[in-house]
């Protein structure tokens, strides 16, 4: 009898437990809702056309470029993508790189030249014309001269004395001139020399100093080119030797080179 009693007792006490624990569970506070943040909007990607090496001034482009994913807000004006233009790696196989690439830089048609098209009048901005002249490695800053430096060019000529004897007239006949090329070099090798010597320049240059600079080479005992350093190059050119050509806008009157004097006389 007493055992019994125990039993019921246990299972009392163990009922009582467990309403408590029930009491409690409800009454306690419900568990934080987690708030899952939507996912961020994927961004949206176009292929875009990119050079897969570095691509020098004057390079034929061939196979250096391939399609590359590219975020849709950067794509610029200029850029070529897949969904507009879906062949343009084939029409643009056999143009030459008017302005360098740099690996992974979208191609723009603005710094190519098609095929076909002259790469030197592609190089002249508008209005002006490419003039050569012969250099050699003591008339040219030792051969240090390289296409894209801007140069000055320094006339010497002979000059009769009065006496009969002769003298030596050297003058700056144009400032500021930017090199085009020398001989068919138009940038540095992939070795990265330094050094071009060539036997002809081409100078960058306005109609009337392409008349300068050819009336020059007649009546020059020898044409130098003297080096300009970079920040010098940013100044405008204040001397041309504008009297060995007509002045703009004067008729009646023509240039005459006689034993290396200039000479302007009557038109007849």
């Amino acid at each position: 009898m007493r055992s019994a009693r125990l039993v019921v007792l246990a299972v009392a006490v163990v009922a009582a437990a467990g309403a408590g624990y029930i009491a409690m569970s409800m009454s306690a506070a419900p568990p934080p809702v987690v708030e899952t943040a939507a996912p961020a909007p994927q961004i949206e990607l176009r292929d875009v056309l990119v050079a897969t090496e570095n691509l020098g001034v004057g390079t034929e482009v061939r196979d250096q470029m391939r399609w590359q994913s590219w975020p849709a807000e950067a794509i610029s004006d200029g850029y070529i993508t897949r969904s507009a233009e879906p062949q343009a790696m084939d029409e643009l196989k056999g143009s030459t790189v008017r302005l360098q690439f740099m690996a992974g830089e979208p191609i723009r048609k603005a710094k190519l030249i098609g095929p076909g098209q002259s790469f030197m009048s592609a190089m002249l901005p508008p209005g002006m014309r490419a003039v050569a002249t012969q250099i050699s490695a003591d008339t040219s800053a030792g051969g240090f001269i390289l296409p894209n430096d801007f140069v000055d060019v320094i006339m010497t000529r002979r000059q009769e004395g009065d006496g009969g004897g002769r003298r030596f007239l050297t003058e700056t006949i144009l400032e500021n001139i930017r090199v085009l090329a020398i001989d068919q070099a138009i940038q540095e090798d992939e070795k990265g020399n330094k050094v071009i010597v060539g036997q002809t320049a081409t100078l960058e240059v306005t109609p009337q100093q392409a008349e300068i600079i050819t009336v020059a080479q007649q009546m020059a005992d020898r044409l130098s080119l003297a080096l300009r350093s970079t920040l010098d190059a940013q100044e405008p050119a204040e001397k041309e030797a504008d009297y060995l050509v007509s002045a703009p806008g004067r008729r009646g009157t023509v240039k005459l080179i006689k034993s290396g004097t200039v000479i302007e006389v009557g038109a007849k």
